[in-house]
């Protein structure tokens, strides 16, 4: 074997030996949400680390972090942090009106020379520093001052004012999100208000930053979550190591006290969300295994829940994401809401099924999954059954959806109803239908995913709830007694048991195929699974 293709498999091994510890991990499931740290005065820095990568390399790197402690964090979770240096730069959160303060201190080799922060959006004015091309700049070792207030809501970047091509590729972005300093009476009653309702009556906390996402009836939302996209050319980042160690001890200013490294030609190797790559974007916030890699990214929702998705472009290239199993309807770009030019109470931004996301940009969207239009009952119920949760009722609304008063302590909550108890096959055994609108291949010879139940019904006892009961032979004979119409063979994985989670798995990824690599070996890079969950599971953001 050629010396090339020796390191290209003894990669992938890594990779897959990555993914085996990920698919572990799972049993102690992991979320995302949208963490970050409350001001509204920040006190950050710009500081050297390494990064690590799913592939062993551990690349060198520079990033925002804390100062001391910060006022705050939001949502609250266990073992938050904010270290001197974290990629991206901690998650301002501030609300509408507040006049925000950053105090940045630079602290980055002296060769690196200056650095700065800039607030697309906002009217910024700046104390103390020097003046640099874009902004005031912090000198190495002195600090500067920038005061703006948060005039509106939404998502934003920032990221460094100076010598932008290598200082945001080595690291130096972040996000800032505004709220809203109202919230429409829509998001806290009606149906937005019996959401929250069915998920503490489920035993859910409430992670959301808010109700709503901008001062607007229509941008209600229930669960969020926030993913900046990047990437890295170790080229970049093993000159600047080189350069900076060369320079130790050298005086700021001085003749070859500074560095010069090329950012072109431009070659990203790795491809992150949140400063990771998959699988490792699906382990816990705050891991202990990644001190400067604090946000994951993992999203999981219920059916028919409003799920706000802040986005963002922090590299150099724009980035074409899928989130399968539905469109992204987009509310706002870089905070300005898209409103239909007839009647301003209502919205009118796209529905896209790629997000691309332009370098600097960000937007807010809301994906919502309910299964529609399947043609087969997602929760399995079987009108035959023995057991009560298979044979739940679906009363619809006006919409067509089971939301009533009596549906909100129910396992199918927002079930469609136009498909309630229509089998998926009335004999599901094999690889001819039996009745049903879709045929599955047997599932004992189907390769179950790591985040696949190995069952096409919602829920940790979706398999029970499909045909009343099982044998005791696993499971794979009906027996008359039990009422059903056919046996689906029995979930569980690694990481989903049958009395865990198996929920609907759908991959959100990069549609560049490179990006979906790490150092260009398969699985990894800029992807991601986001799973629907049967309301049975509860989803616990606190990690």
């Amino acid at each position: 074997m050629r010396p090339m293709n020796m390191k290209n498999a003894f990669l992938k091994t890594r990779l897959l030996l990555a993914a085996m510890v990920a698919v572990a991990s799972l049993a102690a499931t992991a979320h995302a949400a949208a963490p970050g740290i409350t001001g509204p005065t920040f006190n950050l820095t710009a500081q050297p680390a390494y990064l690590t990568q799913p592939d062993g390399q551990a690349i060198y790197s520079w990033g925002y972090g804390c100062v001391g402690a910060p006022s705050g964090y939001a949502p609250t979770m266990p073992n938050q942090s904010c270290s001197s240096m974290q990629v991206p730069g901690p998650t301002l959160i501030v609300t509408e009106g507040q006049t925000v303060t950053v105090n940045l201190t630079n602290g980055l080799p002296t060769s690196a020379g200056n650095t700065s922060i800039l607030f697309p959006g906002f009217s910024v004015a700046t104390t103390g520093g020097v003046a640099g091309l874009l902004t005031q700049e912090a000198a190495p070792g002195a600090t500067v001052t920038y005061t703006f207030t948060a005039s509106s809501p939404g998502t934003r970047s920032y990221y460094s004012g100076t010598q932008g091509d290598l200082q945001i590729e080595m690291g130096l972005y972040g996000a800032i999100i505004v709220l809203p300093g109202a919230i429409p009476s829509a998001c806290t009653s009606g149906l937005a208000a019996a959401n929250r309702t069915v998920e503490t009556n489920f035993g859910e906390s409430d992670f959301r930053l808010a109700a709503a996402a901008y001062d607007h009836a229509k941008s209600c939302y229930d669960r969020e979550y926030l993913f900046q996209f990047s990437e890295i050319d170790p080229r970049i980042h093993t000159q600047a190591l080189a350069q900076v160690t060369a320079r130790v001890g050298c005086t700021a200013g001085a003749a070859g006290c500074s560095l010069s490294v090329p950012t072109e030609p431009y070659h990203p190797a790795y491809f992150m969300i949140n400063g990771r790559s998959m699988p490792d974007d699906m382990d816990p916030n705050y891991a202990t295994e990644y001190p400067h890699q604090p946000y994951n990214g993992n999203p999981h929702m219920h059916p028919g829940e409003q799920v706000l998705l802040r986005i963002i472009g922090q590299g150099r290239w724009q980035h074409p994401f899928h989130e399968h199993a539905n469109h992204v309807r987009i509310l706002a770009r870089d905070g300005n809401l898209i409103l239909s030019q007839t009647d301003a109470s209502s919205l009118a931004g796209p529905a896209l099924f790629t997000t691309t996301t332009t370098p600097g940009q960000a937007f807010d969207g809301i994906f919502y999954y309910t299964g529609r239009g399947l043609n087969w009952d997602m929760y399995g119920h079987s009108p035959g059954s023995k057991d009560p949760s298979a044979t739940l009722p679906c009363v619809p609304d006006a919409n067509g959806y089971n939301t009533g008063v009596a549906a909100q302590s129910a396992i199918n909550y927002y079930e469609w109803c136009q498909d309630h108890n229509k089998p998926l096959q009335a004999a599901p055994f094999g690889d001819v239908g039996g009745g049903g609108p879709v045929a599955l291949p047997d599932a004992n010879i189907l390769t179950n995913g790591a985040w696949y139940g190995g069952s096409p019904y919602l829920g940790p006892d979706a398999t029970t709830r499909a045909t009343g009961c099982m044998s005791a032979t696993a499971g794979q004979t009906n027996s008359p007694n039990c009422g059903g119409s056919g046996s689906t063979p029995p979930s569980g994985t690694i990481a989903n048991s049958p009395s865990g989670e198996a929920g609907f798995a759908f991959m959100w990824h990069s549609h560049n195929e490179r990006e979906i690599t790490t150092n260009n070996a398969f699985p990894g890079g800029m992807m991601m699974m986001m799973l629907v969950d049967s309301r049975e599971f509860q989803i616990d953001e606190s990690n």
